[in-house]
């Protein structure tokens, strides 16, 4: 077995974060996880990615290769948008549908989503909304975690462990609000006809 990811969207927005959940929940489940994080240039307000390769054997590059890669899980979406040379024929796009405009010549958000939209396998998902609606607008990379949950080689019991030990730490509240984020991430997913078990 053997699934590769690109986690992208801008600083400040908690790729890496989110790219850290997935990669703890596939090592409890026994399985190698390698990460490759490119930050922007800029702390905040610049492109950021992120390689994450899954597999049930030892993996020697942390590098997806273009062509390659079963999921976009985007936090913006012309972000979503840079990182399609990467996608497999049959590989999906999850996307939060908010625009964080960071360059003069932003393409037309309607136009970008769209795109998406016509792509053979997406979701767009209203994430800073749903995050909001939980208790905190920056729980939005959580919220993206659920809504990709069911296109990831790991089960959903085991993601919802790696969000609860990643937030537990941060206090009670943050702990609430992300575990709340990621079930509205799943119903997300599943109100767009995603194959979701309860």
């Amino acid at each position: 077995m053997k699934f590769d990811l690109v986690l992208a969207g801008v600083g400040g927005q908690g790729v890496l974060s989110m790219a850290a959940i997935i990669g703890n929940a596939a090592v409890a489940e026994g399985r190698f996880a390698k990460l490759s994080e490119v930050h922007g240039m800029a702390q905040r307000g610049g492109a950021v990615h992120s390689h994450l390769r899954i597999s049930d054997q030892p993996i020697e590059s942390d590098l997806v290769p273009h062509g390659a890669a079963h999921l976009i899980v985007s936090l913006e979406p012309v972000e979503a948008l840079r990182y399609l040379e990467y996608l497999t024929p049959s590989g999906a796009v999850v996307t939060a549908s908010g625009p964080l405009v960071n360059i003069p010549d932003y393409p037309d958000v309607g136009e970008v989503l769209e795109r998406i939209r016509h792509l053979p396998h997406s979701i767009v998902v209203d994430a800073e909304r749903l995050a909001t609606e939980a208790g905190d607008p920056l729980a939005m990379n959580t919220v993206m975690v659920g809504a990709a949950a069911h296109l990831l080689p790991v089960k959903v019991e085991t993601l919802e462990a790696a969000v609860s030990e990643t937030f537990a730490r941060k206090g009670s509240v943050a702990l609430a609000v992300n575990r709340a984020a990621f079930q509205a991430g799943r119903a997300a997913a599943r109100s767009q006809g995603a194959l979701i078990t309860p």
